[in-house]
């Protein structure tokens, strides 16, 4: 019996330890190891948001974890979070400022996106968040994204907090010198996430998605 009892407890042992092993492997950026541990043995509890089926959307893999927390500053020098866009759907698009070609089209396509869901627009907020925070300061924002929207905000930060909402999004980017130039240029991924008004991922889609899909994914999420 009391063998038995011992060989229970050692599988016990085996199986908590595998869970805070894999804990440790899936933590969202910045959570620590206990709080992802609690996450995902409640997990199963709380219902995932089913994701925008649309010609340019992106199907996620079973499990996969994007978006989270996130502290920036906006155009206007203001501390924001995640926080603070929710009750809205939320628009974002990673970009620098000094972006030649796809920043300006997808962040076209945001604003005319943004004029076609009318009054629905009040209910959903566009941010572009830039990848470049060396250059893209505050000012520099304010008058970049004003080319494109008035309700378009920008948001920048250290390279610490790009570099952790990039990693929370799975943003790609890096610094790279054109042969024979002067300064630098951005190479970075170019999708458009969806979130909804709770602030979950709710949509990704990929360069090209049209200002009627987005708009109607936002007017999905809205409900």
């Amino acid at each position: 019996m009391m063998r038995a009892f011992r060989i229970l407890i050692a599988v016990l042992v085996l199986v908590l330890a595998g869970g805070w092993a894999f804990a440790w492997f899936q933590r969202e950026p910045g959570e620590s190891w206990p709080d992802s541990f609690a996450r995902m043995v409640t997990r199963q509890q709380t219902p995932a948001r089913p994701m925008i089926a649309s010609p340019n959307a992106v199907t996620l893999p079973s499990g996969a974890r994007i978006g989270g927390d996130f502290a920036l500053t906006d155009q206007t020098g203001k501390p924001v979070t995640e926080a603070s866009y929710h009750g809205k759907a939320v628009l974002i698009f990673f970009g620098f400022t000094h972006c030649p070609d796809v920043c300006p089209t997808e962040l076209s396509t945001l604003a005319t996106a943004m004029d076609q869901l009318g009054p629905d627009a009040a209910r959903v907020q566009p941010l572009f968040i830039t990848v470049d925070p060396e250059r893209d300061t505050p000012e520099k924002l304010a008058d970049y994204v004003g080319l494109f929207h008035p309700a378009l905000a920008g948001l920048t930060g250290t390279p610490e907090q790009i570099a952790q909402v990039a990693k929370a999004y799975r943003v790609y980017y890096a610094k790279v010198t054109p042969p024979g130039a002067s300064d630098y240029l951005m190479d970075h991924s170019a999708f458009v996430y969806l979130l909804g008004p709770d602030g979950a991922l709710r949509g990704m889609f990929r360069p090209g998605a049209t200002p009627e899909e987005l708009a109607a994914a936002a007017r999905q999420v809205l409900g």
